[in-house]
């Protein structure tokens, strides 16, 4: 599987891209997508709400189940990737280029992995 370098991830399987300082966007990752299978519908925050670590933002429905989207930072929604309501699919073919939502205002970060870390925590999970 995919793990982009320039990524950080959650042990909860969302990777998060740092835009600059105070600003990230938030996805799930190739391994999360594949273990789900087909998504068929995505439910996301609105612009404004306020996200904390650890705690569901968003979830995604596939053929198999429902799946809570984990904040891995502190902070406030800005954007909302408004394609995935109406092509939630996306996330199966492009997961790293799927973003979930826009997070600013950021003041805290959880441990996040590097790839290489996350590469050795998919394949105990496998």
């Amino acid at each position: 599987m995919n793990y982009p370098e320039e990524l950080k991830y959650a042990r909860s399987h969302e990777w998060m891209k740092l835009l600059d300082d105070t600003t990230a966007l938030v996805g799930i990752t190739e391994f999360a997508q594949d273990a789900l299978g087909d998504m068929v519908y995505a439910n996301l925050p609105d612009v404004g709400d306020k996200v904390t670590i650890g705690e569901a933002f968003a979830d995604v429905e596939s053929v198999k189940a429902v799946y809570d989207i984990i904040s891995p930072v502190n902070g406030v929604v800005t954007a909302v990737n408004k394609r995935l309501l109406e092509d939630p699919e996306t996330i199966n073919g492009c997961p790293y280029d799927s973003w979930f939502v826009e997070i600013g205002e950021i003041s805290e970060v959880s441990d996040l992995l590097t790839a290489e870390e996350y590469q050795v925590l998919c394949d105990e999970d496998a």
